[in-house]
């Protein structure tokens, strides 16, 4: 490193923002996290012992993915390289693998590569990675919002450990926001700030398990904030909330927290619970997602599970869809959450979901027998003259519009596909029936 570098990093190190600067450097300064991390811990001991296998580390943004990797470049005896795979291409990699050769065969040195966002690299580039993995050139450290197993070749996943950080506890936010306050040396303590416990108690609990977000609102607010007449710049309630302007919400349309919350939605429905069902229904719309996408699962719901126990729950979604589409944002939020707790609400049954499931499995395993000849057409050219349609009893003409007559092939007489279950109005179906049929 020549002057000129160690003075540009010098510079970027004063001039980062709070929450980079007041990354953690050792293992013990590090904040939540302790499924992996804590004392008793795979993670900890190999860090401790410098004996890092491959890694991946997978969770929100703002939980201490590329922390953990910092804390590992202040302490193994390892070269550490870093790349970020937003901006990192193949000759980036192809350098790194060359010095990690020489260092290797020259020192008996060994090289961890953390990439961060390592989602971003295509097959190929994770691909071109892999043989210096499989030769312990190379020891990898990826880091990742999206699901692993889904983004990262299962090549490289057979080679590594997943460790999954979750989203920070306000208690862990509490404490980065303290450090935040008071130190003197990485955070704003020069600046004679403080924060009221209101303030820091809303802003622990806004920022969502994401560090990131509460320190920038803090960095934001000092920084923005006027002195009092007793020379400190103080916090309150009004300023915070001010300064983080929205919740964050754990929501990303095409991440593992989007399939989370759609289905809690759905089986919050599924489970009579009204009041999960529109929470988990807020959480979509606080987030953004489309009201159609919303509305489509809630049509299904009320068709799957609730069914003929409230024909009108299927009627009363599929008209929330049609006004919510034609009204939009923000009103629709008060159609959809009608039809959400409607749902809920409604007596249960999954019969005609179970029917016609065991119909398609029937369908499909078992050979496909011919129309019973008196429920053929008889009214196409040439059908009658081959007896389609002779015999057949037309319904109407008998008591109660109802005559026992065959309907399914042969060989399937009997066979049964829909119960009525004893809920709802299915309950009167099932009566109903039984009084017709004797």
């Amino acid at each position: 490193m020549n002057l000129f570098d160690y003075m540009r990093e010098n510079t970027m190190e004063k001039e980062a923002p709070l929450a980079s600067r007041l990354r953690p450097k050792t293992l013990e300064e590090v904040v939540g996290q302790q499924h992996i991390i804590g004392k008793d811990k795979l993670l900890y001991r190999a860090i401790k012992a410098d004996k890092l296998g491959s890694l991946i580390f997978y969770g929100p943004p703002g939980t201490g993915k590329t922390t953990l990797a910092k804390v590992i470049a202040n302490t193994t005896s390892a070269d550490f390289k870093q790349i970020n795979a937003t901006v990192a291409g193949k000759k980036d990699m192809e350098e790194i693998v060359a010095v990690a050769k020489d260092s290797m065969g020259m020192y008996g040195r060994k090289t961890i590569l953390f990439v961060d966002e390592i989602h971003r690299f295509n097959k190929g580039q994770q691909d071109y990675l892999l043989p210096f993995v499989e030769d312990g050139t190379l020891i990898l450290i990826g880091a990742t919002t999206e699901n692993p197993y889904f983004e990262v070749n299962s090549a490289l996943i057979s080679r590594s450990r997943i460790f999954e950080l979750k989203p920070l506890e306000k208690s862990d936010i509490l404490e980065l926001i303290r450090r935040a306050v008071t130190d003197e040396e990485r955070g704003m303590g020069t600046y004679q700030a403080v924060i009221d416990s209101d303030a820091a108690q809303f802003l622990a609990d806004a920022a969502g398990g994401d560090a990131r977000a509460a320190l920038n609102a803090i960095e934001l607010g000092v920084l923005t904030t006027q002195r009092s007449g007793d020379g400190k710049i103080h916090i309150d309630l009004a300023a915070a909330q001010e300064c983080i302007q929205k919740r964050a919400v754990r929501y990303d349309k095409n991440g593992d927290s989007h399939y989370d919350t759609i289905s809690a939605f759905i089986k919050s429905m599924r489970g009579s619970d009204p009041d999960a069902a529109v929470y988990y229904l807020a959480r979509m719309l606080y987030a953004g997602e489309d009201i159609k996408f919303i509305a489509r699962r809630i049509m299904i719901c009320a068709s799957e599970d609730v069914g003929n126990a409230d024909p009108q729950a299927l009627t009363v979604a599929v008209s929330a869809a049609q006004a919510a589409e034609r009204i939009g944002m923000p009103e629709a939020q008060i159609i959809l959450s009608q039809a959400v707790t409607y749902v809920a609400c409604a007596p249960k049954s999954n019969a005609a979901c179970l029917a016609i499931q065991a119909a398609m499995d029937t369908v499909k395993t078992t050979r496909s027998n011919p129309v019973p000849v008196h429920l053929q057409d008889r009214h196409y050219r040439g059908a009658a003259d081959l007896g389609h349609g002779n015999g057949y009893l037309y319904a109407h003409d008998y008591p109660r519009h109802y005559v026992k007559q065959q309907y399914l092939p042969d060989g399937m007489e009997g066979a049964v596909f829909y119960e009525p279950s004893d809920n709802g109005y299915e309950r009167q179906i099932r009566k109903h029936m039984e009084w017709l049929k004797n």
